[in-house]
Parts: structure tokens; C-alpha cells; sequence
């Protein structure tokens, strides 16, 4: 009992003490038991979070399998049958600085300009791997003529060619400081003596022009295979050959250098850039079929689209976003090349067609493009 407590307040202080106390207790042990439990709870909810969380993850990380379907997975290797610095290259160079957006991987680019392109296209045949990563990127007018000249070591039928960039017909140019202004002097001096014509080479749209002219006409023209446009260019410049044939977009953008003066087309696609050019058929009451020079196109084996199919439609369709990016048509620019001679798109059945047309013309004059006329 404390100091100026009576009995009575010391128990009722006891009581109260011992009920405060009981409950303190069960309160206590309703605490702790809830918060055992409440723990108990949060360990299974925070293991079993874990659990589905892990399977979250799990789900949205690729398989083996989509890992393995992943396209393109690594860089796209690129055959070229012909040398560096034509207008292969230029072509090349434009459209993969675009494409390469889309497709997220970088081009890896190998030139093969041995045996007027036949080495690259073996090659390529020969080591390029089923699944897509690996492409050819050639001029298929004088590419295909060229198995008409001379059966290839593997089936044409096994090349399959797509997103063709240009459409650019085959002339007869020379240079600034050549006595010849116009096709009729060269050909009335082809009637005195051989012409010695440049050409990138034999097997090609342009040649073939040439050495129809010269059928038709009774003029005698040499044509003398330099390889590649940009040997060409310097041979007709130098003087060393009397004119060349070539596709015009080379020729056009070197105005200062160069006069253009036949066009084996049926229209002129540059009449701003060619102006004193005759078409040949109209000139000279010929027949030709349009002889486009320039069709530069990517090729891939047609195995690849037999067994990756899915491949091969990324390839399309992201090169079909090239043709349509703003960027691209500004890069194109900036080779100088007139851009009236680049394709906006680009079907199978032109390329097709294309294709088809050329090796009917090559069968034609056949004996003229193997010298046994």
C-alpha cells in the first residue's frame, strides 16, 4: 500500500494492475500469432511472386528455338562480279547505307572481277551459305549474256534475282576533245577503217548494240573488253579508243568529259542530260529491243527461298521500305547519277521478264558477242 493510500484503493490499484496486465498478455499473443502468420503469408506470397515472376521472364526471353530463327543474325555478306569503283559499287553503296536500317546489321562486300564477272557468280554459287546472309549484287544484262556466251558451271535456274535498283540503257559516248560529234561520222569512218570501240565487257547489252550497228550498218567496229566501266571511262578519255559503250548514267554525269551520241532505247529517259543523242532503232531504221545496260539487282540462291522462306520476305520487304525512305532517294542524289535512270520499286515478274528478254536477244546475235560472225 502507498503513502496515503487507503486498503481499499491498494486493491482496487491491484486488481486493475493484474487485468491490464491480462490483457496486455493476450494481446500480446494475438499479435504475435497474427504476425506469425501474416509472415507465413508474406514468405509464400513473396514466393510465389518470385515464382510467377520468373516464369514472366522466362516467357519473354527468346527460346533456343527463336534465337536460332533470328533474322539477320549476323552481317550481310555481299558477292560483286566485277571491280571496285563502277557503277556496281556506287549502286551498292547507296542502297545498303539504307537498308542497313532496316535489317539492324552492317554489309560486308567482296569484289570478284575475273572472267567478265563468271568468277563472282561461282563463287557465290559455290560458298554462299543457305540461309540468307549471304547475297550477290550484280548488272544482270551483261551477267546473263554472259551464260549465253558460255554455260555457267551451276543451273541459272538455281539464281533468283530481286530489288532491282536501276534501269539504264546502253550508249555509244566519246570524249570532249574526239573528233566525232555525231553517230554518222563514226559510223562513215567505220567504213574506212575498224573502229576501236571500249567496252567493260564483251557479254554485254551495250557491246551487243555496237556490234549490231556495225552488222546493219556495214561499219567495222573492234570492241576491246577494258573491265569495268571506270577502265572504260579512261580509255575512251585518253584517246586510245576512238568511243566506248556503256550504260549512260556514268557517262551523263561526266558531261564535261564525255559526249553521248547513240541511245539503244526507244525513248531518251534524260533528254536534260543527253541532248544531241539519236535512238539507234529510229536513226538508223533498226529493230532492237530496248538494250538496258545498267539492271543492276540483288541475286540470291533460290534454295534459300525454297527452305527460309520467312528470310527470304524480310529481305523483300525491308528492301521494298529502301525504295519508299526519303533518305534513300537523297543518297541517290548525291552520286550524281540523273535520277530519272533509278527504279521506285521493283517486281519479280519485270526482273523476270527482264531476264527472259535479254537471253533471247543474247541467243540472237550470239555469234556476234563470240566473235564468229
Amino acid at each position: 500500500m502507498g503513502p496515503g493510500q487507503t486498503r481499499q484503493q491498494a486493491v482496487l490499484i491491484k486488481d486493475l494492475s493484474r487485468t491490464m496486465a491480462r490483457t496486455a498478455l493476450d494481446n500480446w499473443e494475438k499479435i504475435m500469432f497474427d504476425d506469425y502468420f501474416d509472415e507465413l503469408d508474406r514468405r509464400r506470397f513473396l514466393a510465389g511472386s518470385a515464382a510467377v515472376a520468373g516464369a514472366g521472364l522466362l516467357t519473354g526471353l527468346p527460346s533456343a528455338e527463336a534465337l536460332a530463327n533470328k533474322f539477320p543474325s549476323r552481317n550481310i555478306k555481299v558477292y560483286v562480279p566485277t571491280r571496285e569503283g563502277g557503277g556496281a559499287d556506287r549502286n551498292l553503296r547507296a542502297f545498303s547505307s539504307i537498308w542497313k536500317k532496316y535489317l539492324k546489321v552492317n554489309f560486308e562486300v567482296s569484289f570478284y572481277p575475273g572472267a567478265a564477272g563468271r568468277v563472282g557468280y561461282e563463287k557465290y554459287m559455290g560458298l554462299a551459305k543457305e540461309d540468307g546472309h549471304d547475297l550477290l549484287f550484280g548488272n544482270m544484262g551483261p551477267e546473263v549474256l554472259n551464260w549465253v556466251v558460255k554455260k555457267p558451271t551451276f543451273n541459272v535456274a538455281d539464281l533468283v534475282y530481286f530489288a532491282q535498283m536501276d534501269r539504264d540503257p546502253g550508249i555509244i559516248f566519246v570524249g570532249r576533245k574526239s573528233k566525232f560529234t555525231h553517230i554518222d561520222q563514226i559510223v562513215a569512218e567505220g567504213k574506212k577503217r575498224t573502229i576501236q570501240v571500249g567496252v567493260s565487257r564483251l557479254a554485254h547489252p551495250a557491246t551487243l548494240g555496237v556490234l549490231a550497228l556495225g552488222r546493219h550498218t556495214g561499219a567495222k567496229f573492234n570492241v576491246i573488253p577494258l573491265s569495268g566501266g571506270k577502265n572504260t571511262r579512261a580509255g575512251v578519255a585518253t584517246g586510245e579508243m576512238d568511243c566506248g559503250a556503256l550504260p549512260s548514267g556514268g557517262i551523263a554525269r561526266r558531261g564535261k568529259n564525255f559526249r553521248i551520241l547513240a541511245i539503244f532505247d526507244n525513248t531518251n529517259p534524260i533528254p536534260d542530260k543527253i541532248k544531241d543523242a539519236v535512238l539507234v532503232n529510229k536513226h538508223f531504221g533498226m529493230n532492237l529491243p530496248p538494250l538496258i545496260a545498267g539492271a543492276r539487282a540483288f541475286g540470291i540462291k533460290k534454295s534459300v527461298i525454297e527452305k527460309q522462306a520467312h528470310h527470304f520476305k524480310i529481305l523483300k520487304d525491308t528492301a521494298n521500305m529502301v525504295f519508299n525512305d526519303p533518305e534513300y532517294r537523297e543518297v541517290l542524289k548525291k552520286t550524281k547519277v540523273p535520277m530519272a535512270l533509278f527504279t521506285k520499286s521493283s517486281s519479280p515478274e519485270e526482273i523476270a521478264k527482264y531476264v527472259k528478254d535479254i537471253t533471247a536477244i543474247g541467243e540472237q546475235y550470239r555469234d556476234l558477242l563470240t566473235g564468229k560472225s
